[in-house]
């Protein structure tokens, strides 16, 4: 990390500090890179932006800590005397009811009062024995009437847990989750520190297991979490957590943005799922849509007052073409107030560590990257096309969780590479800890789809690993789920395709293209997390080349879940070669946990060699071997090393354990002899064999083993 931006503090305040004689107007960023000086003006607009909703929010809410803490009065709530109160902001309505099991679903029984704001309250006092009028889990619903006499009935917008029961109807039914005190999940471990390296197992409770099903919170706390922990992962990033009506969304069409999805258990059992990562020192991430919300009216936030433009913008304006979902009007005071209080929600309700921020790109720009290609000009991400009060709510939202939870861990998903998108707010930036590199996964693919081995361009795949922002950290990932989807292909059902089937057993020969597969699988990630960022990603399964596409049940495949489940136990099977692809991955995790390459300084590349295919790097004083040559294997290789010693070697490719021939010795010890080379300060000599990666590291690092 650039030392200006480590020394800038992440905040909007006024007294936010920025490193030496930086201004604090939001045209820091211009310090890390003078291209931007042409932009000042969009950089001092947006961030004084941001500043007038900071001081608004004070004048009219007393803060942005009070202003977020909307769910602790919006919504449902029993009250300390065994009271329900429950508030609801609908402008449009001129009346409003609480109804559900509770009352017969009767309009009359429970009216309740409207304020200038459009905001409506009721408190329903206890029964006579003093117990809560509504009890737990029962059904409940807010009814409305709009201007023109028509009453309509939704779910509240801040419901904590809805269900749905197809046998019935597809629309969900809110609950008011009010468990008593003995059934209530109490937390029982600290959130672990915020890691330096952030390595992220990305994963979806739902598709956890091997079987024909849905897969449980309780199950995936059982059988995940050890799974994730002893494979070297410090993180998890949790998909299609916030309630979505269509599994088949992949979370991504959220109907009840308060509400933990049912389809995998109740509330309680999602907070016993975090609070054991944490005992595991696991941090846990949200994939966190504010991006768009489903279309859904009957359980969704669309035309909740009987108006099209209560949480979302009006028109067409309101509108994704592509996801056919509805937009969210950043600039409304109490779609703010919603938004910033969903944050906090996740993160004092279940505990969350921080956020996985889903379609930033569709967020930051008017057009919403549709049809648009972005080339890298400078104008692309300060022009009319931007769509600054989103860009606002993302500085908003960055103030909001670093102030209040200082290890907390922001991630943007954008394509576009927006400038300072993760550089501290006091500097301008948009206040992200890392962006994901999302030109990495394309290459990969691109390249296995369209080069033949001998063809690879080393130059260009060095390139697009480190070509990233100077001071903003990257998550580098060689795929995630959006390659494991159906119509796409996984980088190891590229490589080996149909023989998958036919070949992976160690009772069949090792035909050419599962070698070729399971050695280019390795090195591909390998490579991808000791050059592309400063952090890394891996999906769920395809650390150990997971066969098969992802599907979720669907009109259009009979609604089965063959292709929606991980077949974990492919690893626990002696007889597959997978389990050898997942000991590289532990391997390379835990070899990443003891010499911190992510939280190093960017690599020096030493060798891009085009006619060997090899490529050699040192990062974090640890040096970095690549033959990606198909046959030709190189003896007495010489490498540039720039600090003289004695090396072994800590990580091979190569090895038995990781499904390879063992062709490097792991006993040999590799002197340096001072003699420049490749414009380092020492060289040695390494046998190099084709498609094999090495990682060498000074013997004085090393266990006795080389491990």
């Amino acid at each position: 990390m650039d030392p200006v931006a480590l020394e800038s503090s992440n905040t909007l305040a006024k007294n936010g500090h920025t490193a030496g004689n930086i201004p604090n107007d939001g045209t820091g960023v211009v310090a890390l890179d003078p291209y931007l000086e042409p932009f000042k003006p969009a950089l001092k607009r947006r961030f004084d932006k941001a500043q007038e909703w900071i001081k608004k929010i004070e004048k009219t809410e007393g803060g942005l800590d009070k202003f977020s803490k909307g769910a602790d009065t919006f919504g449902i709530h029993q009250n300390d005397d065994g009271s329900i109160y429950y508030k609801e902001w609908a402008p449009n309505a001129k009346q409003a009811a609480l109804i559900g099991e509770f009352n017969n679903w009767d309009r009359n029984a429970h009216r309740m009062t409207r304020n200038d704001f459009g905001v409506f309250e009721i408190t329903i006092p206890p029964t006579s024995d003093g117990k809560a009028a509504i009890p737990h889990n029962s059904k409940i619903k807010i009814s409305l009437e709009l201007p023109d006499g028509q009453w309509i009935d939704r779910l509240p917008a801040w419901i904590k847990y809805v269900t749905q029961d197809l046998s019935v109807s597809p629309a969900y039914d809110a609950r008011f989750w009010n468990p008593p005190a003995s059934e209530r999940y109490s937390f029982k471990h600290q959130r672990p520190k915020r890691p330096e390296s952030l390595r992220i197992y990305e994963a979806h409770v739902g598709i956890s297991s091997p079987e024909l099903r849905v897969t449980t919170y309780k199950e995936f706390t059982k059988n995940m979490l050890p799974r994730i922990k002893s494979l070297g992962y410090n993180a998890i990033q949790l998909m299609a957590i916030m309630e979505h009506a269509y599994y088949a969304s992949f979370g991504y069409q959220v109907n009840n943005f308060f509400a933990a999805s049912s389809r995998y258990g109740p509330p309680e059992d999602l907070k016993e799922l975090v609070d054991t990562a944490h005992s595991l020192g696991l941090v846990v991430l949200l994939d966190v849509v504010h991006s768009h919300a489903s279309k859904n009216v009957l359980d969704g936030l669309n035309e909740f007052d009987g108006t099209d433009h209560q949480y979302f913008h009006a028109g067409a304006k309101g509108k994704h073409e592509l996801w056919d979902s509805r937009l969210f009007n950043y600039g409304h005071h109490e779609v703010l107030r919603f938004l910033l209080s969903n944050l906090r929600f996740w993160m004092d309700e279940y505990h969350f560590d921080g956020f996985r921020f889903d379609g930033v790109t569709s967020m930051l720009y008017l057009h919403h990257g549709i049809g648009t290609g972005f080339s890298g000009g400078y104008h692309e991400y300060f022009g009319a096309d931007v769509d600054e009060e989103a860009v606002v709510y993302l500085m908003l939202a960055n103030e909001l969780l670093h102030e209040l939870y200082p290890d907390v861990i922001t991630v943007a998903e954008d394509v576009s590479g927006m400038p300072a998108l993760c550089l501290p707010l006091s500097l301008g930036g948009v206040g992200f800890d890392y962006r994901l590199a999302m030109a990495i996964p394309d290459m990969w693919i691109k390249i296995l789809k369209e080069k033949k081995d001998e063809e690879w361009d080393i130059g260009n795949i060095t390139f697009t690993l480190t070509n990233r922002r100077h001071g903003e950290k990257t998550i580098a990932y060689a795929e995630s789920h959006d390659q494991a989807l159906v119509g796409d292909k996984s980088l190891m059902m590229h490589l080996c395709d149909a023989e998958l089937y036919t070949h992976m057993s160690t009772l069949t020969p090792l035909t050419p293209v599962i070698d070729r597969g399971m050695a280019l699988h390795k090195m591909i990630r390998l490579l991808t997390h000791a050059l592309g960022g400063e952090g890394y990603l891996n999906f769920e399964g395809n650390e150990f080349g997971h066969p098969e596409w992802l599907d979720f049940p669907r009109e259009g495949n009979q609604n089965s879940f063959w292709y929606a489940r991980r077949q974990l136990n492919l690893t626990e099977d002696r007889l597959l070669r997978y389990q050898f692809l997942n000991n590289f991955d532990r391997s390379m995790n835990l070899c990443e946990n003891k010499y911190g390459w992510l939280h190093a300084p960017q690599a020096y590349i030493s060798l891009k060699h085009e006619g060997d295919k090899v490529i050699v790097f040192e990062r974090a004083g640890v040096v970095f071997a690549f033959n990606f040559h198909p046959t030709q294997s190189f003896e007495n290789y010489r490498i540039g090393v720039d600090v003289a010693g004695t090396y072994r070697v800590v990580l091979d490719s190569d090895t038995k354990e990781h499904g390879g021939f063992s062709r490097v010795d792991s006993n040999t010890r590799f002197f340096t002899e001072p003699l420049e080379w490749n414009h380092r300060r020492n060289c040695t000599h390494i046998y190099l064999p084709c498609r094999t990666a090495l990682v060498f590291a000074l013997e004085s690092t090393t266990t006795p083993n080389g491990h």
